[in-house]
């Protein structure tokens, strides 16, 4: 399993980095990375700074690591530098405060994967899609406290978000360098070019195909 974290620091004021893909090789039946992660975020204590660049990846891995912080007896501060996109994005929900760069991006879309199967297989697919939704939107929900069909219709649309924007909205608490500036020219846009991009940075690894039966297991919020 490659490495998409990092510590460093004293053990009482650690810096954690995500960079990358999240989990390129699944978190599926391995017990070992995510005990792995945990023991490591509690060989120490004190508050936590998250730097986040990711494009995304699994939501397994994703949905472990946010519930981990989540559940950490100190303060979790996310900083964005890059781009926090899909699965990252929902890691990112679980900072105490979640600042971003002036150049940041954060991005929120409707998870996906790939299945073969019958048309019984292919709605059991659509079903578990939407229940994979409907548990993302959680986290969205209790970061923001936006109605939860503003959150859906966004990541309908795949929206982007600059720093403003992610403030304006409460994905964000404040711009990295400027926290007392108060937000102006706000956007969010959804640019399907820029989507590829980063699917195609993704698609080398994820490019396969997956039945039905291991769909639940295989489940990814591929960062696009």
């Amino acid at each position: 399993m490659k490495h998409f974290w990092n510590w460093s620091g004293p053990t009482n004021q650690r810096t954690l980095t995500i960079n990358g893909t999240i989990a390129e090789d699944s978190w599926l039946d391995d017990d070992i990375t995510p005990q792995l992660f945990q023991d490591e975020l509690n060989q120490g204590d004190g508050p936590v700074e998250l730097w986040i660049n990711s494009p995304g990846g699994d939501c397994i891995a994703a949905s472990q690591i946010y519930t981990m912080l989540m559940n950490y007896g100190d303060d979790v501060n996310v900083k964005i530098d890059g781009v926090a996109a899909s699965a990252a994005s929902v890691i990112a929900m679980a900072g105490t405060t979640v600042s971003m760069a002036p150049t940041a991006m954060l991005m929120i879309h409707n998870p996906l994967t790939m299945a073969m199967g019958e048309s019984g297989d292919m709605q059991k697919a659509i079903q578990l899609l939407d229940e994979t939704k409907e548990s993302i939107i959680n986290a969205y929900e209790l970061k923001t406290n936006l109605p939860r069909e503003k959150i859906s219709s966004m990541m309908d649309d795949q929206t982007w978000m600059n720093v403003n924007k992610a403030i304006q909205l409460g994905f964000a608490d404040e711009m990295i360098g400027n926290p007392s500036e108060p937000p102006t020219n706000c956007y969010a846009y959804s640019d399907h070019q820029a989507d590829l991009v980063l699917l195609n940075k993704l698609k080398p690894k994820t490019q396969s195909t997956i039945t039905v039966k291991s769909l639940q297991k295989r489940l990814s919020l591929l960062g696009h």
